[in-house]
């Protein structure tokens, strides 16, 4: 399915740091990331198209954060697509909950589940991007960590259900999907994965640019 963007048409885009980089230093909320390079490239193409672009997208969000403002910061918009890209803290040692409880892959699926099914019943057309994780090379820094190639193999796993989760709820919502971690895996056999994300989670500018180029082929 193509999501045609008419004149007028309001697009959210939410999830975690990936789609939040840094959007709260700048004027318009959207920074450097895929969003931003999303809005401008549509501009430049479209100049008789003019779209409204939202994006509450917050660092280190999981589903179940997203769930906790779904209605004020999505709902209440009414935006015509909504753009959803979440998962990655959802993995590793980020499934415990705030009361400790382990966060499985089917609590995933529930979650993401509760938040989709209100946008389907207000006719939003739906883009899902996987999410995604880089095999980079050595120790990383993942917050006030240092985690190792061995750590993120075990992330992987999970990472991979996750995925399936994303796959499976794009088939019952008839939403679009944007295959990112295989876009990223493509890109890296060539390149190395550093060039697209230094630290294998958040984008390089080519990354983000990447992302951007794949998801415009997905609206027309």
């Amino acid at each position: 399915m193509t999501i045609t963007l008419r004149a007028g048409s309001t697009v959210l885009f939410t999830g975690d740091s990936i789609t939040d980089p840094q959007r709260f230093e700048s004027e318009d909320g959207r920074e450097v990331g895929y969003p931003l390079r999303i809005a401008d490239e549509w501009g430049l193409r479209h100049p008789d198209r003019a779209v409204t672009w939202l994006n509450s997208g917050i660092a280190g969000h999981k589903v179940m954060d997203l769930e906790a403002r779904w209605q004020a910061d999505v709902l209440d918009a009414r935006p015509d697509v909504v753009s959803i890209l979440v998962g990655i803290n959802d993995v590793g040692w980020h499934t415990l909950d705030p009361d400790g409880h382990v966060i499985t892959a089917a609590d995933y699926a529930a979650g993401y589940d509760r938040l989709l099914a209100p946008l389907t019943e207000a006719g939003t057309e739906l883009i899902l991007i996987e999410p995604f994780l880089l095999p980079v090379r050595g120790d990383v820094e993942a917050g006030d960590t240092r985690v190792g190639e061995e750590v993120r193999k075990e992330w992987r796993a999970d990472l991979d259900q996750r995925i399936q989760v994303v796959h499976e709820l794009a088939v019952k919502y008839d939403a679009d999907m944007l295959a990112a971690d295989d876009l990223f895996a493509g890109l890296a056999a060539s390149t190395g994965p550093e060039y697209w994300s230094a630290d294998g989670v958040h984008p390089t500018p080519a990354g983000h640019a990447a992302l951007a180029t794949a998801w415009l082929r997905l609206v027309a």
